[in-house]
């Protein structure tokens, strides 16, 4: 370590979750499992997406962003924790972490913009379905796209700067799998109230203010529903809102858990943050592919109808 109480301390040391360390090894597997079903199911959405001309729209666009913001992210954090887990990999490059963090957060911060964007695109259809196709055009998908990406950055680049200020020179081990905000503020050998002050309006203008317009999406297009005369029509058009919302829950539930013990649970276990933390990144990724597959008709059965092409003409070979 530098020796000098002016200058950065090398490297990290990470240590995967403090008091599990004898079962790294075994956890590694289920988190080996959820990343190649990340990079599988998602890695299929995108394909289909491309593939499939009916599926050129709007709705399936945004589905895109999220499989490669949810690809990003889970590679990000992932490799990492494996290498951890399986090889003792602990240590980690002190501008490496500062990366690692950086890119996280701001995928973290991508996800949530991309759910609003979808709460938006189901508004319109729903709501005021005469316009949708004037409305959200291919450049105003992609105009959306690029300020949820400049909101995302422009809100966490500050957090390297300021941690880069700090002066590190007597802690170097972080009791996390991955170099989340507070987990490497916390060992900071300086004081840390701007940086913490920081990542909690962060956390909380992001999580606030994108719940609100989702929920007033949903407010809207519920009032929309019920008033149509056919149970068929509402039932159709609250189908299309289903793997959408399961998608929001599968983000912000564990989100929303881990920020609170964090802040609020103090008889949790730092063991359970920090897998909570965990299923926080991989969760998501793993069931939005799973979830929109299974919901989403036009993606089934062209996935389906892959499937059983390849196998006929597989056997029409033999």
């Amino acid at each position: 370590m530098e020796g000098n109480a002016t200058h950065h301390i090398a490297s990290f040391f990470l240590v995967g979750i403090p008091g599990l360390e004898n079962f790294h090894c075994w956890i590694g597997i289920p988190v080996c499992l959820l990343f190649v079903l990340t990079l599988l199911g998602n890695s299929i959405i995108v394909t289909t997406v491309k593939l499939e001309p009916s599926l050129h729209q709007p709705m399936y666009f945004f589905l895109c962003m999220l499989a490669i913001n949810d690809v990003c992210l889970t590679c990000s954090a992932t490799l990492k924790m494996l290498g951890i887990f399986w090889f003792d990999a602990h240590w980690i490059d002190f501008d490496v972490c500062l990366t690692q963090m950086f890119f996280i957060h701001t995928l973290c911060i991508m996800e949530s913009a991309i759910l609003v964007a979808m709460a938006f695109d189901r508004f319109v259809a729903i709501c005021i379905p005469l316009r949708y196709a004037s409305i959200l055009t291919t450049p105003m998908v992609i105009k959306i796209g690029l300020v949820g990406l400049s909101r995302a950055i422009l809100m966490i680049m500050p957090c390297p700067v300021f941690i880069k200020r700090l002066l590190y020179y007597t802690k170097y081990v972080i009791n996390h799998a991955y170099c989340e905000h507070m987990a490497v503020v916390k060992v900071a050998s300086a004081n840390t109230y701007v940086n913490r002050i920081y990542g909690i309006l962060v956390a909380f203008s992001v999580a606030v203010f994108d719940i609100m317009l989702i929920a007033t999406s949903y407010i809207k297009i519920l009032q929309a529903v019920f008033q149509l005369s056919s149970q068929k029509a509402r039932s159709k058009a609250l189908g299309t809102c289903a793997a959408h919302v399961c998608t929001i829950l599968a983000f912000y539930t564990p989100a929303l858990f881990s920020f609170l013990t964090h802040r609020f649970g103090k008889n949790v276990s730092p063991s359970v943050h920090i897998i909570f933390a965990i299923l926080y990144l991989l969760v998501s990724p793993t069931v939005n592919p799973l979830v929109y597959g299974v919901k989403t008709k036009q993606i089934r059965d062209r996935v389906l109808g892959l499937f059983f092409l390849r196998r006929f003409l597989n056997t029409k070979k033999h």
